[in-house]
C-alpha cells in the first residue's frame, strides 16, 4: 500500500560548487531509489516537487541534484545542513539494468539530464564486469554547467568509461580554462566523435524535451534498435501516484508506467516526443 505521508529526512550535505546544487538527505526510514526512479521532496508549509536520484540506490541516503527554479526550490537553497524535510517514494519504474547487461552502454545527457544518468552510471560501475564499453556524452549550456565533469574525467582516466563533453556556447575569455576538452555545439554532435558498435549497444538518454525529437531518431539512424534506446520523461512527474493526471501521455500514467520508456514504447504514446 502506497503511503501519502512523507518520511522525515535530514539534510546532511549541500554541494554548492555548481549553480545546480547537490543535496544529500538521510531518511528516517530506508528509502532506496533505483536509477531512473524519482522521489517527492517536500518543504513543510511550502510545497513539494518531484526529482530523480543522482546516485546509486542506498537505503540510508538519497542524493538529489536540484535547480533553483521556483518558490519551493528557492526556499530549499536558503536552508542549511541539519534542516528536516520530507521524502515520499520511490516512485515509477527506472532503467531496466538487464537491458544493459553484456552490452556496450551509451549514456547521453543534456543539462540536468546528467543527474539521473549519474545514478545509472554508479549502479553499472558497482558490477563493472557485467557490461562492455561504457561511453558517457555529457552536454550543457556552458562549461560551468557541466554536471559531474570531474567525476567523469576521473573515471575515464581509470579506464572505466569513455567520456566526452560539449557546451552550447563558449562564453567569454573567463571560460577558456573550463572549455578545455569540450566541444562547442549540441551534445548530439558528440555521437560522431566516439566509436560505437550500434548492434550491441543499449543507450540511455536524458535531457530537455526538445533534445529527444533530435537525439532519439539519430541513435536509431546510427543502427541502435528502438527497443534498446531508453529515455526518461521525468519532467512530467508531479504527484507520483497517478492522482493529479499531470503526467498522462497517450492515455498512460507516466508516473506509474514510466518515467523510463524504450523508444518503441514512446512512439505508441501520442505526444511523448
Amino acid at each position: 500500500m502506497e503511503s501519502y505521508l512523507p518520511v522525515r529526512a535530514t539534510l546532511t550535505a549541500i554541494d554548492r560548487r555548481l549553480a545546480d546544487h547537490l543535496f544529500t538527505l538521510v531518511p528516517a526510514e530506508p528509502l532506496a531509489v533505483q536509477p531512473g526512479q524519482f522521489v517527492e521532496l517536500s518543504l513543510p508549509g511550502l510545497g513539494a516537487f518531484a526529482v530523480s536520484s543522482c546516485a546509486a540506490a542506498h537505503p540510508a541516503a538519497v542524493r538529489l541534484c536540484i535547480r533553483r527554479a521556483g518558490r519551493v526550490t528557492a526556499a530549499l537553497y536558503e536552508l542549511d545542513e541539519g534542516a528536516v524535510l520530507g521524502l515520499r517514494g520511490p516512485f515509477g519504474n527506472g532503467f531496466p539494468l538487464a537491458a544493459f547487461a553484456d552490452r556496450d552502454v551509451l549514456l547521453l545527457a543534456g543539462g540536468l539530464g546528467m543527474a539521473p544518468l549519474m545514478g545509472l552510471l554508479e549502479t553499472l560501475l558497482q558490477q563493472r564486469s557485467a557490461y562492455r564499453e561504457i561511453t558517457v556524452l555529457n552536454g550543457a549550456r556552458d562549461p560551468a554547467s557541466l554536471l559531474f565533469r570531474p567525476e567523469l574525467e576521473a573515471l575515464a582516466a581509470q579506464g572505466l568509461i569513455r567520456a566526452a563533453f560539449s557546451v552550447d556556447f563558449a562564453g567569454d575569455e573567463a571560460a577558456a580554462t573550463l572549455l578545455a576538452g569540450c566541444r562547442v555545439g549540441l551534445v548530439a554532435g558528440l555521437l560522431g566523435t566516439v566509436p560505437l558498435r550500434p548492434a550491441q549497444t543499449t543507450a540511455a538518454v536524458c535531457g530537455p524535451p526538445a533534445m529527444y525529437s533530435c537525439v532519439l531518431p539519430q541513435l536509431e539512424e546510427l543502427g541502435l534498435a528502438a527497443a534498446a534506446i531508453y529515455a526518461t520523461l521525468e519532467r512530467r512527474m508531479r504527484c507520483g501516484v497517478g492522482h493529479c493526471c499531470h503526467c498522462v501521455t497517450g492515455g498512460v500514467f507516466v508516473c506509474r508506467s514510466g518515467p523510463v520508456f524504450a523508444l518503441d514504447e514512446l512512439r505508441r504514446l501520442d505526444g511523448a516526443i
